[in-house]
């Protein structure tokens, strides 16, 4: 059976605020992160995606009522990540509403945080986000952190194939290179990590026009995440739902396009 493509916004959120920049630079403010996942909500999002963006640079945990607030309003699933760093942090974001939670700097801190994650909730609660750019490494890609303010010298492809034998669900591969600039997703980078991942894998960071979503897939993209496009009223949850299905790609029914 094939799995339906998943649409999924994602609010980058700083002190209670959804913000969207380029190259995670210049960040501009793009409203209320509750009220807009009503919206995405109503428009059929197949998901949404909450990364708290200044929680792991600033040391503290995401809060906690926004997504408590935020899962009040949704009702499809919802990954929240952004200054993880334990089981019981997970415990208290899965009680408040979170669906999945997404790791990034404290996973490279300490790998056998994704086992201990996974052997507690499960991997399908995991998921790996991996802001990754051009570097020199064996792959010629870098993985960062802190919301992608620090280099790390971590071969990307080398970190997902340790994360996925250590029990991650799926990998949020995010291009700081393409990040923001809606110049079309990074299609080299997707096809070298859907090579080493035996799982899910979800294309995020460029996309501007509706046929970057169609070439993320057939790189090898099993969901598609997007912010500013979105945000800013560019294509709505519907216009990529309807070119995709035009073009036989397999989404889900549930659309207003």
């Amino acid at each position: 059976m094939t799995l339906s493509i998943r649409i999924i916004p994602c609010l980058d959120v700083t002190e209670g605020r959804v913000v969207k920049g380029v190259n995670f630079t210049n960040l501009v403010d793009a409203g209320d992160p509750v009220e807009m996942a009503a919206l995405y909500g109503i428009e059929a999002a197949d998901e949404l995606t909450f990364l708290d963006i200044s929680a792991s640079s600033a040391g503290r945990e995401t809060t906690l009522d926004v997504v408590r607030r935020t899962a009040e309003q949704v009702f499809i699933p919802l990954t929240v990540g952004g200054g993880i760093r334990s089981v019981a942090d997970v415990d208290r974001l899965l009680r408040a509403g979170a669906d999945k939670v997404s790791i990034n700097t404290s996973a490279i801190a300490r790998p056998q945080l994704i086992a201990e994650i996974s052997d507690r909730f499960g991997s399908q609660v995991l998921v790996l986000s991996v802001d990754a750019r051009r570097a020199r490494t064996a792959s010629g890609y870098e993985v960062t952190t802190h919301g992608g303010r620090e280099g790390t010298d971590i071969d990307a492809l080398a970190w997902v194939e340790k994360a996925c034998a250590l029990g991650v669900g799926e990998i949020l591969l995010n291009s700081m290179d393409a990040d923001g600039t809606r110049a079309g997703y990074d299609i080299s980078m997707i096809t070298a990590v859907r090579a080493v991942a035996n799982v899910p894998l979800i294309a995020s960071g460029g996309a501007g026009a509706l046929e970057d979503f169609a070439a993320a897939l057939d790189a090898g993209a099993d969901a598609l995440l997007a912010a500013s496009v979105f945000h800013f009223g560019i294509h709505r949850i519907g216009d990529v739902k309807s070119y995709l299905r035009k073009h036989n790609y397999p989404v889900r029914a549930n659309t207003t396009g």
